[in-house]
């Protein structure tokens, strides 16, 4: 029986396995960096080298990828979600009423950004996966920003940066707070 083709992510997914393959058995070997190329290094080691350099990110839905969307630079994020304990399910109701949109069980993705006229800006949006991924990366030290969202993603746009808000590490770096 035929194997179906893999779909765009699946293919490009198998790619970035059989990179990390690659570079883990340079690793093994002990030559490979991510740091500057040896000067003894052959064009195969500068090859693995920089792979490795842009294979050091996890992928995700909505990371701007495979999307044919443009990317969406954030300042920062957040995910806001109903709770069993009653004081942060109060806290969650209320900040869905001042954000201006209605409770959901997944509840809400919070994207950090600005205007034409450098305004802050919240988008409150459904992407709650993505969002959850992109903070995972950025946790990680990661500065990638997401694809655009689908305007059926976005439920609202509220002046300012309402509630929390973990940075981007390029805004947290632009506005000097990267602890270093």
């Amino acid at each position: 029986m035929i194997e179906p083709e893999p779909s765009e992510s699946d293919y490009l997914r198998q790619l970035e396995l059989a990179a990390r393959d690659v570079v883990h058995a340079a690793q093994d070997e002990g030559w490979q960096t991510y740091g500057p190329d040896p000067d003894e290094a052959t064009s195969l080691h500068r090859a693995v080298n920089e792979l490795a350099r842009h294979i050091r990110r996890m992928h995700f839905d909505g990371d701007g990828c495979v999307e044919d969307r443009p990317l969406q630079h954030l300042g920062g994020a957040a995910l806001i979600a109903p709770s069993t304990d009653p004081a942060q399910q109060a806290n969650y109701l209320a900040g869905c009423d001042r954000l201006g949109v209605e409770a959901r069980e997944e509840g809400w993705a919070l994207w950090y950004t600005w205007d034409e006229k450098a305004r802050a800006h919240t988008m409150v949006t459904t992407a709650v996966d993505t969002t959850r991924a992109l903070l995972q990366s950025w946790a990680a030290g990661h500065d990638l920003h997401p694809a655009q969202p689908l305007r059926a993603q976005i439920a609202a746009v509220v002046r300012g940066w309402p509630g929390p808000v973990i940075l981007s590490p390029s805004h947290a770096n632009k506005i000097g707070l990267t602890g270093r």
